[in-house]
């Protein structure tokens, strides 16, 4: 699976959530907004996970994201820890793109950032090298959840 497979799975995903200003939306015009807002197509990496990890370690949202990399099940994120964790730039124009309001953004966004976290880091993704070489390899990773930790 690579990116853009990735990336239509999350679409498909907020096509079917439970918010009415979501569910009408064409699935190519979620999945360009979900590729601009993890960074770009999968050619120059795509989901950006170095961030969301360096976000994670200046928030509360540690256990969360371990549950996300880790095996097991995926820990839900809050709508409202989503700007927390990507920035209200990211999720302003992710809403921009959409032409939805910022609450239906988070929303979506809640609804699909663990899976898309999950599946980039999952044994099974291509993606995952890619991803580890631009957080330093598992040395980095490991570098930035002993941060989630410390008190």
């Amino acid at each position: 699976m690579d990116m853009m497979d990735l990336l239509k799975m999350g679409a498909s995903m907020i096509q079917g959530n439970s918010d009415d200003a979501t569910t009408g939306i064409d699935t190519d015009k979620i999945t360009g907004a979900l590729s601009s807002i993890f960074g770009g197509n999968s050619e120059d990496g795509g989901l950006d996970l170095s961030s969301i990890i360096s976000n994670v370690t200046n928030g509360n949202l540690g256990e969360t994201i371990s549950s996300w990399i880790g095996n097991g099940e995926n820990a839900p994120i809050d709508k409202e820890q989503v700007t927390e964790l990507l920035g209200s730039d990211k999720v302003e124009e992710f809403a921009n793109e959409l032409g939805v309001n910022v609450d239906s953004a988070k929303q979506a966004l809640s609804d699909v950032l663990p899976n898309l976290v999950d599946k980039v880091t999952s044994e099974d993704s291509n993606i995952a090298s890619d991803l580890l070489s631009k957080v330093g390899g598992i040395d980095g990773v490991m570098d930035m959840a002993s941060k989630f930790f410390k008190s």
